[in-house]
């Protein structure tokens, strides 16, 4: 049964419309853990640091994607929820063309300054021809990555996110299938672990291009639109936060890099990469509930259906809560067998990497708050409290914490860093929830 933005929605119905977005961006991040793990085992450990160099780089990078996904799909769902079609499609359309144009532009900048980015970052010798070969690569797939990522909305809100589940799947298992054929097969190295990620990402930009430029079964269709200025820039507004929080994590794990340099070395940046990795999975299924229910949350604010938006928002944080609780358990228990997973061949670097993770986790019970928190708000046309929710969570807190923790606990400083930072945000949220529930209504 087909399930609509209009719906009542009971926890399984909620359950079965974020299942595939959840899914979704589980498979989305296999494109950096599948590189990890294929050159940390088949490569070597300096290309491995190169990839978790330059992997923030290219996350960076590829904001635009969720800035135009999350703001655009807010403002889309919103007229959708008003009855104007049409504009719903007009807007869509806009805002599709205004990401293939900025993120071809950002693909031509990486790729000419890639050699004064890795060394700006500390690559050197063999670890700088390895971030320049890799990083080169993946930012000329930039524009399918950032398409990608936007496409990854607004198929929640054409009401079609199983078809978008299912294109994340052909483009993850795409990417892991040349991952073994290029590194393992062909021995190309770190150069076949990049093309690898390139191809996945631009199936996953290319292909919904295709569907929605055609007569489909969803809400939305790519077709002729005009430059409009002011729903371009509210859209932007909107997915700041969201834009603002991808970059902000990309800043600050390249400065959580350089304090591991100085503490660890190579390991520290191998150790941090592992983790990363793990962490990607854990936190794309939050990420994964904010982009289902997001739409939802528009499209009844919307329609003016205040009944219903309180009936999402008790449900989501109960949802968001257990979820939490459930992911601290299933990292501390599973912590040393997934480490070895990527470090099982230095037992040095598995011991160092098991006790960072397992400080590290503690996050899991609260960060989810923070990221439906200000999708939240994203989703109600609030970008300036969803930004600021972001900003605080993923910059400010987070560096301040990381200068400071590790002059306190040395390198157990920085992997309880995160859990200081998010604890610091969910402060903030809670603070905004309580400021923004009379002008709202949710609860």
């Amino acid at each position: 049964m087909r399930i609509q933005l209009s719906d009542h929605f009971t926890y399984q119905r909620l359950l079965r419309f974020v299942i595939s977005p959840v899914l979704m961006m589980v498979f989305t991040s296999f494109y950096s853990i599948v590189d990890g793990l294929f050159v940390s085992n088949f490569v070597g450990k300096t290309p491995f640091a190169a990839v978790n160099l330059i992997m923030p780089v290219a996350m960076g990078a590829g904001v635009v994607g969720f800035m135009v996904g999350t703001g655009g799909s807010a403002v889309v769902a919103m007229a959708l929820g008003e009855g104007k079609k049409e504009q719903a499609n007009r807007y869509f359309s806009m805002l599709i063309y205004a990401a293939i144009l900025i993120s071809v532009v950002l693909s031509g900048l990486g790729i000419v300054f890639m050699p004064g980015i890795s060394r700006a970052l500390g690559a050197e010798g063999e670890l700088l021809h390895n971030c320049v070969i890799y990083g080169r690569i993946l930012f000329a797939a930039l524009p399918g990555f950032v398409l990608q990522c936007a496409f990854q909305n607004f198929f929640v809100t054409a009401e079609k996110p199983g078809l978008s589940l299912k294109l994340s799947v052909f483009s993850g298992i795409t990417n892991a299938v040349l991952d073994f054929v290029f590194i393992v097969e062909f021995k190309w190295g770190i150069q076949g672990a990049a093309l690898a990620t390139a191809i996945g990402q631009i199936l996953g930009g290319v292909l919904p291009i295709f569907y929605f430029a055609g007569k489909n079964g969803s809400l939305l269709r790519l077709q002729k639109t005009r430059f409009e200025k002011k729903i371009l820039m509210r859209a932007f507004a909107n997915g700041s936060s969201e834009m603002v929080s991808n970059l902000s994590s990309s800043l600050v794990n390249i400065l959580y890099n350089f304090q591991l340099m100085r503490l660890a070395g190579e390991n520290g940046i191998a150790a941090y990469g592992v983790i990363m990795y793990v962490n990607f999975a854990f936190m794309s299924i939050f990420i994964g509930y904010s982009i289902g229910s997001a739409p939802i949350v528009s499209y009844q604010y919307g329609a003016g259906n205040r009944v219903e938006l309180k009936n999402l928002f008790q449900k989501s944080l109960i949802l968001v809560g257990t979820g939490g609780a459930a992911m601290l358990a299933l990292a501390e228990l599973f912590a040393s067998p997934l480490v070895r997973v990527f470090a099982g061949y230095d037992a040095e670097l598995s011991a160092m990497t098991c006790r960072g993770f397992r400080l590290y986790a503690l996050s899991f019970a609260i960060m989810g708050f923070n990221i439906w928190g200000s999708a939240f708000f994203t989703a109600l046309g609030d970008g300036g409290v969803s930004a600021a929710i972001s900003f605080l969570r993923a910059f400010v807190f987070q560096i301040s914490v990381v200068l400071i923790l590790p002059l306190l606990l040395g390198l157990d400083g920085i992997w309880l860093a995160i859990v200081v930072a998010e604890f610091l945000a969910v402060l903030v949220t809670v603070m905004f929830l309580m400021l923004k529930k009379k002008q709202y209504r949710y609860i």
